[in-house]
C-alpha cells in the first residue's frame, strides 16, 4: 500500500507540529499503521502505532504523554500530533503499514513503508 508522509520542518523548543501520511490503498482500514523516526547516525526507533480500527493505541515512553497518533479511515490518513517538541525529537520520521494485527513495535515486521519526513526543533 503506498504512502506518503507529509508536515515535517522546523520548529522551536517547546513547539507543534502534526505529521501525516496519506494512503491510496483501498483496505486502508485492514492496516495497522505506526509511525518510526530515525536520528542522524541512529538506528530507527518506534514512536506509536494504531491499529486498524482505531481502537487502540501505543506510544513509545519517550514521546508518550506529548505525542498522540491518530487515524480516518474515510480519508485514508493517519496523523501524528506533536507536542512539547523538544531536540531530541529531531529526526526523519516514516510512517508504516502491515497487516500483523494487534499492537507492533518492531519495524522488521512492517512492510509498507513512505517515504520521510524531517522534523527539526531547534533549542
Amino acid at each position: 500500500v503506498p504512502l506518503q508522509a507529509y508536515g515535517g520542518g522546523l520548529v522551536q523548543a517547546g513547539g507543534s507540529l502534526r505529521l501525516s501520511c496519506a494512503s491510496s490503498g483501498r483496505t486502508f482500514s485492514s492496516y495497522d499503521m505506526a509511525w518510526f523516526r530515525q536520528a542522524p547516525g541512529k538506528e530507527r526507533e518506534f514512536v506509536a502505532t494504531i491499529i486498524g480500527s482505531g481502537a487502540n493505541t501505543y506510544h513509545a515512553d519517550s514521546v508518550k504523554g506529548r505525542f498522540t497518533i491518530s487515524r480516518e479511515n474515510a480519508k485514508n490518513m493517519v496523523y501524528l500530533q506533536m507536542n512539547s517538541l523538544k531536540p531530541e525529537d529531531t529526526a526523519v520520521y516514516h510512517c508504516a503499514a502491515t497487516l500483523k494485527g494487534g499492537i507492533v513495535t518492531e519495524a522488521l515486521r512492517y512492510v509498507y513503508w513512505g517515504q520521510g519526513t524531517l522534523v527539526t526543533v531547534s533549542s
